[in-house]
């Protein structure tokens, strides 16, 4: 057998792939770009783009093969509205469909598969079980449910597939909305919060994602969802206000009225000038906390790193990058005690 990874040279993947190299796995990784990265002296490297079925079908599959799917287009950078189904579709889902129908002619029957907490959209009940209801905010959400409708079909086929809704990815090689964030810090500016900050806000660490996919191979792949974000998350207020007195910054915390903010941040967006995606801003001041439990139960898959050793580690890549020292892959966030 050996684990197959599409998508498997990116943030995800290339710790998914590190961690199976290390366990003695064969380990395959498909991408359309290889990056300079140890294991690849252990793993070997496919080039392809899942959005090419043809290049899909091309790569070699065998029955008992592991698979997993963590090729996707992410909500940054952000798109204007009519360029957002265009941009999410062909990698999230028509990518996700080409993966499958190559593994069901090669006979392979086990897939992991990342979608997204998006799926769930406003907040009904708290805390989030994989019950939620399901109601995307947009077409990133909606392209990611879309391809759980997909798995559900091809379970009743005959296939394994577990699929895994994180909420915000936080580690080293991506800053995306973050960005933004930080350099307003460095240049000890006012942080606006949409409403007041006292919501919790719940990371979850690209190095506990790539540990609940090992687990879901190990557990024998079940069809089930699971939710996966960190364990008691704080309120948005002390999570950026350690992280100011961290960076030493005289920036402060700016509440606001959630309901304004959102109206204006909706009209930006019809005028084709996002500040934000709305399937990120129109959720910001609710209690969007995911009950990760499930995961704990069927999988013995528990988060390590907390929000704000995340968000921290995070700023100081960031500052390291400003700075021209050492590329960010190696640095790893001390774990929750």
């Amino acid at each position: 057998m050996k684990h197959v990874l599409f998508g498997g040279d990116g943030f995800v993947g290339r710790h998914l792939a590190q961690k199976l190299v290390a366990d003695g796995e064969e380990v395959v990784v498909v991408d359309i770009v290889k990056s300079d990265l140890p294991h690849y002296g252990q793993a070997r490297f496919i080039a392809c783009d899942v959005t090419d079925k043809a290049a899909v079908a091309a790569v070699p599959i065998a029955p008992d093969d592991m698979v997993y799917n963590l090729s996707a287009k992410m909500l940054s950078p952000i798109q204007v509205r009519a360029k957002r189904r265009d941009f999410f579709y062909p990698v999230n889902y028509f990518g996700t469909e080409n993966i499958i129908h190559a593994m069901d002619d090669a006979g392979a029957r086990t897939l992991v598969h990342f979608t997204t907490d998006m799926i769930y959209g406003h907040t009904v009940t708290h805390p989030m079980t994989e019950e939620h209801p399901v109601a995307p905010l947009g077409e990133y959400g909606q392209s990611k449910l879309d391809t759980e409708v997909l798995a559900a079909t091809w379970r009743d086929r005959g296939m394994k597939i577990a699929l895994f809704r994180p909420r915000l990815i936080i580690g080293p090689g991506r800053l995306g909305i973050l960005e933004k964030l930080f350099k307003l810090i460095d240049n000890n500016l006012p942080v606006p919060m949409i409403g007041s900050g006292k919501n919790p806000y719940q990371f979850i660490s690209v190095f506990d994602c790539a540990e609940a996919a090992r687990l879901a191979w190990k557990a024998g792949v079940p069809n089930e969802a699971y939710n996966l974000g960190s364990l008691n998350p704080p309120p948005v207020k002390k999570l950026l206000g350690d992280l100011i007195r961290h960076a030493g910054s005289k920036s402060i915390l700016v509440p606001t009225p959630g309901f304004a903010v959102k109206r204006t941040l909706d009209l930006l967006d019809r005028l084709n000038m996002p500040l934000m995606d709305p399937e990120q801003y129109l959720i910001a001041d609710e209690m969007c906390v995911l009950d990760v439990s499930k995961g704990e139960r069927q999988l013995g898959w528990v988060p390590q790193y907390r929000d704000e050793d995340m968000l921290i580690a995070a700023y100081n890549e960031y500052r390291n990058k400003l700075s021209g020292k050492a590329g960010p892959v190696s640095h790893h966030p001390q774990p929750a005690e």
